[in-house]
């Protein structure tokens, strides 16, 4: 007992950093290299008060030092380092020996009290005695126990819901659960000693087995895929299994680890698909026919032919390939069945559905379905189809065309094919747009605005960007619509703003930044803007906000009453693309604007378009008459500018002045 504490205690003694105080140096010569072996690290110093700015830089548990050290003494050290970590280990080794020396060690509570020459036994039956009252060494205990509490709690978990064994290098069975042995119907007795083949079904290709091999055994990886096997009393049962070689530190393989799981699901009511179907945004659906079963429905009996479909069905994962595995089958009457799975999902894996199906067809157009001692040589019919909305009258009416045109595969609908690619896109996005947000590389860039009698520059656009991993600026067409179909829109507007506003600190001219009317109807926007108000209050008259002409308004209240509040504080206010798609004059008189932001669609043909160029003349007429401010967007040449200038327009933005760019702080 004694020998297995002192094996315990040093092996936490290597886990333990150790402050060594003392000044002489023989001490250090012959005591050093002792310590350093026994202990994960160890600091020497030689002055106290040394000692306790290295205590206030490292973690120590155990400190010995001298009484007569420079600084302050070994008491007066021992004192502070207690008043900051009461449960550290102190040991006293001096050759002081006089009683006010005991008695102070006493009031300090020091573990040890050592005298040179130092004594390696001494100094041990100090610290095993320490280290067993130590309360670092009990929380320790404590915390490992909780965690040995809480994982056993895990490992009883998973026992109880999977079949698990575990077999030695040569595939003999060493250890199974009682999972193991309630569904295969043998004892441990029985299994133990054996090797799989025990359960193994006749039926199982010899290729499955061949590829299972090669992964575990000779690739060293884990192998995933569905067997089916035997019970005792010749019953068939599928499980979902993982093999995991366990290997040693030289990779060599030690024993095989195999989790398994029952995946005999075979769900008969239709809503029950249909409810899943609907619970989710994108699925893989596949529905599968029996070819001729209406011929064999009027050949058979109803009690022979709810045995074939009840038997194909429990078949059917044993057809299906190895490279997906689909966990419920849906027997949906009248010899038809559906597959289910998240396409996310399955597209992970990598599997072409094609390649998929055709081995699907074929493996069951080899194989002989057995009932009552009859055979039965069936064929199917599938169809296939990707999506969310009408996922399953797609695949419906696929399957229909199918079984008229006698073909054996079908895509149900391309629209739906597209459908996924573009949500696949669409979750790209969004993942880019939240690690953007995440890493703050959602930036403003601003594009200058030109007044076109002076040619300089009064204001600034502030335009809204995305870097991504790789550095690449994205405009926002690129992000921003789809964003507003998820979470993340909020937060791009709320950077924007906080990029603009800060730029006031930077530069003297006004800044024009987009308001749609989405964000001016959030609360959580407007109090955003408000408090940007406070706190930018000096620089709050150099504020534009852009509002789209042509976006459709649900509260125009709200939004009337924001413009109100923030044109008192000096905000202006400018209709963006006006002139595009209808001009609403009477939604002017509503939102009293100071600009208006003539749209670029005009403007760039206006050199070639005389339509362009009489709108373009009309709003500069109209916005002069009600003292209302003109900016030209897509200003792109001089003979454009030349032309909105001989009009009237009062302001030009657009890449004959200058492209947006990131204004460096």
């Amino acid at each position: 007992m004694y020998i297995e504490k002192f094996e315990e205690n040093s092996s936490f003694c290597k886990t333990l950093n150790l402050l060594y105080v003392v000044k002489d140096k023989n001490d250090i010569n012959n005591n050093l290299k002792y310590f350093e072996d026994f202990f994960n690290e160890v600091i020497f110093v030689d002055d106290g008060l040394e000692a306790l700015k290295e205590f206030g830089k490292n973690k120590f548990s155990i400190v010995i030092t001298d009484i007569d050290i420079q600084g302050i003494n070994g008491f007066e050290l021992i004192e502070k380092i207690k008043n900051i970590n009461k449960h550290i280990i102190t040991i006293i080794y001096s050759q002081n020996e006089d009683r006010a020396s005991f008695l102070k060690t006493i009031h300090l509570k020091i573990d040890g009290y050592l005298m040179p020459p130092f004594d390696e036994n001494n100094f041990l039956d100090i610290l095993n005695k320490s280290i067993e009252n130590c309360q670092e060494k009990k929380d320790r205990k404590e915390k490992l126990k909780e965690s040995l509490r809480i994982q056993k709690q895990y490992t009883d978990l998973v026992d109880k819901s999977s079949i698990i064994s575990k077999t030695d290098k040569y595939g003999i069975i060493t250890f199974v659960n009682d999972n193991f042995c309630k569904t295969s119907e043998y004892t441990k007795e029985e299994l133990l000693g054996n090797s799989h083949n025990i359960v193994k079904h006749p039926d199982n290709p010899k290729e499955v087995y061949k590829d299972l091999w090669h992964t575990i055994k000779d690739k060293k990886a884990e192998w995933s895929g569905v067997i089916k096997n035997l019970t005792k009393s010749g019953k068939t049962y599928y499980i979902k299994t993982t093999i995991k070689p366990i290997l040693d530190a030289n990779g060599d393989i030690i024993e095989y680890v195999s989790v398994r799981s029952n995946v005999n699901t075979i769900m008969s009511d239709k809503k029950h698909l249909i409810d899943k179907i609907e619970s989710n945004n994108l699925f893989l659906l596949i529905l599968i026919q029996i070819e001729d079963f209406d011929i064999l429905d009027k050949f058979y009996n109803t009690l022979t032919v709810d045995k074939i479909e009840k038997m194909f069905a429990f078949n059917m994962l044993a057809y299906l390939p190895n490279s997906y595995v689909f966990e419920s089958i849906y027997n949906i009457g009248n010899g038809r069945y559906a597959l289910l799975a998240d396409f996310f999902n399955f597209a992970s894996s990598e599997t072409n559905i094609t390649h998929y199906l055709e081995t699907f067809v074929k493996n069951i157009r080899k194989s002989i379905l057995v009932v009552d001692e009859i055979e039965y040589d069936l064929n199917i019919i599938v169809s296939y189809s990707f999506g969310k909305e009408h996922l399953y009258e797609d695949a419906k009416c696929g399957l229909d065309e199918a079984i008229n045109k006698k073909m054996l595969i079908k895509y149900a609908n391309d629209s739906s094919i597209q459908e996924h690619i573009e949500a696949k896109k669409n979750m790209e996005v969004i993942k880019m747009v939240k690690i953007a947000l995440d890493n703050y590389k959602i930036v403003s860039y601003f594009q200058p605005i030109i007044n076109n009698k002076t040619k300089e520059i009064e204001k600034y656009e502030s335009l809204v960007r995305l870097v991504d991993e790789d550095g690449n600026v994205l405009s926002p067409y690129a992000f921003l619509d789809i964003s507003k179909k998820g979470s993340y829109y909020n937060k791009i507007t709320h950077r924007v703003l906080e990029n603009s506003f800060k730029i006031l600190e930077h530069i003297t001219t006004k800044i024009s930044i987009n308001l749609s009317s989405l964000d001016i109807e959030k609360e959580e926007t407007r109090e955003k803007l408000y408090s940007l108000f406070e706190e930018y209050k000096d620089d709050v008259s150099r504020i534009v906000f852009e509002l789209l002409e042509d976006e459709e308004v649900k509260d125009f209240a709200v939004i009337k009453k924001f413009i109100k509040r923030v044109k008192k504080l000096g905000v202006k206010i400018a209709i963006d693309d006006f002139g595009a798609g209808y001009s609403n004059f009477e939604r002017l008189l509503e939102f009293e604007p100071d600009i208006l932001k003539i749209d670029g669609s005009l403007v760039k043909n206006i050199a070639n378009d005389s339509y362009s160029r009489n709108v373009v003349e009309t709003i500069v007429s109209f916005a002069k008459k009600q003292n209302i401010t003109t900016i030209a967007e897509f200003v792109e040449n001089e003979e454009i500018f030349n032309i909105l200038n001989n009009l009237g327009v009062d302001y030009s933005q657009g890449y004959y002045f200058g492209e947006p760019k990131n204004i460096t702080i």
